[in-house]
């Protein structure tokens, strides 16, 4: 299915750095992640924005800490396992299990994808 330009641009990636990371309890797949989306979202939500991710697998959660990521920002919140997800990460499908899209440089959180 194709998608327009308009609806594209509907779409907000940004760039994020985990705060912090942890496994989800009951979960083989899930971790919580903590992220920084820039000066102007921390100051409303200090402890950063949740989003829950099935990297688990793939990652362990004290390797993500300080590393910038890149996620679906405008996504509607969700539940999952009972914690509600602000978004998504965005990953690649490898042969081992998802791979982190990750910005070449360090780029300053909350800077957009464009």
């Amino acid at each position: 299915m194709n998608i327009n330009i308009e609806d594209f641009k509907k779409v907000e990636l940004r760039v994020a750095k985990v705060i912090s990371a942890e496994r989800v309890e009951g979960s083989d797949k899930l971790l919580k992640l903590m992220l920084d989306l820039g000066p102007e979202e921390m100051a409303d939500l200090p402890a950063g924005r949740q989003v829950v991710s099935g990297i688990a697998k793939s990652y362990n959660p004290e390797d993500l800490i300080g590393k910038e990521i890149i996620i679906v920002a405008n996504l509607e919140p969700r539940s999952l396992m009972g914690l509600e997800s602000q978004g998504m990460v965005l990953a690649a499908g490898g042969e081992s299990g998802p791979v982190l899209l990750v910005p070449e440089k360090e780029v300053a959180p909350g800077t957009k994808i464009s």
